[in-house]
């Protein structure tokens, strides 16, 4: 998985285990494992910070994941018709290259940006922040971000978001949620997308794949669509609509939502060492004006004293 392929390491991130980067040497120059550890450790700080920004200017943030073709872009556009107003939301696309879909959201009026990856098989915090500083968030109630196509790594990692939607596709199959469970657990709702499709496919089965989903943990809601259609996007809005009002209500008691990120990931990304000497700290400077307040500090500093390996 990730600790292996280097997905962890990404043009977002790259810039601090570069020669001259703060984590461009490890504790004893050698243990690859703190400096994968760390960038986990880096993504979380600035996932804070990102989040921080959402609720200072009272936006939801929305993470949409799935594997590649279930219909993101779609579900995105039919959005944007059924909201009506095109300045209320913006949207961060991730792909691992083209101007594709990004291009699409533009042509519906709305700002969207778009994050090429390269050959990594997910977003993380770096690359969303680096992002927000291209758009004007101004008067914007919603960011949705499209994660890369990929069951597996988006779920690991924590962009800021408050909530994670998944979408199924019924061109899968419905025991997609058994074999991918980190994403499906990760999961604030669940959407089976494309279910026109239904009619002439007797291979999926929509009560398996909410089955599927329930066995591995979920008590996440399951709604239909079929964006192309304009099927079910009705009940989309009003679950975007109910969660706006929570975020709202979060933004008036003073508090914030963190998404599920699934600790298996995480695991697997780097094995935990508590004990290894980890002191850091952040000054966040990016050689750019943010020209916005986030509402927390960011003057991280971190001792973690020596213990076990677990």
């Amino acid at each position: 998985m990730c600790d292996t392929c280097g997905c962890n390491i990404t043009d977002g991130n790259r810039h601090l285990v570069s020669p001259g980067g703060r984590l461009s040497q490890t504790d004893d120059g050698r243990a690859a494992v703190t400096v994968l550890k760390s960038l986990l450790d880096e993504n979380d700080h600035q996932a804070l910070h990102n989040r921080g920004h959402f609720d200072a200017r009272g936006i939801l943030a929305v993470n949409l994941m799935s594997s590649p073709g279930a219909g993101k872009t779609a579900l995105l556009e039919a959005t944007i018709d059924a909201l009506g107003d095109p300045a209320r939301m913006v949207v961060i696309e991730g792909d691992l290259e083209t101007e594709n879909d990004a291009a699409r959201i533009r042509a519906k009026g709305v700002q969207a940006v778009q994050i090429a990856t390269g050959s990594a098989c997910h977003l993380d915090a770096h690359m969303v922040h680096d992002a927000l500083h291209r758009l004007d968030l101004e008067g914007v109630d919603l960011v949705f971000i499209e994660n890369v196509g990929n069951l597996v790594c988006p779920a690991s990692f924590d962009l800021g978001q408050h909530l994670n939607v998944t979408l199924l596709s019924v061109t899968e199959g419905d025991d997609k949620p058994a074999k991918y469970p980190v994403m499906f657990r990760a999961a604030d709702l669940m959407l089976l997308t494309k279910t026109d499709l239904l009619a002439v496919l007797d291979d999926f089965d929509p009560l398996k794949a909410e089955q599927a989903l329930r066995l591995v943990g979920s008590a996440a809601p399951v709604l239909h669509a079929a964006a192309r259609k304009g099927t079910g996007i009705d009940q989309w809005i009003a679950w975007i609509e109910g969660e706006l009002e929570a975020q709202r209500a979060r933004i008036g008691a003073g508090t914030t939502r963190r998404p599920a990120v699934q600790s298996d990931g995480a695991r697997l990304h780097a094995p935990q060492t508590v004990g290894v000497s980890h002191d850091h700290s952040h000054d966040h400077s990016h050689g750019h004006s943010h020209g916005h307040s986030h509402g927390h500090s960011h003057d991280h500093s971190h001792d973690h004293a020596a213990g076990a390996k677990r």
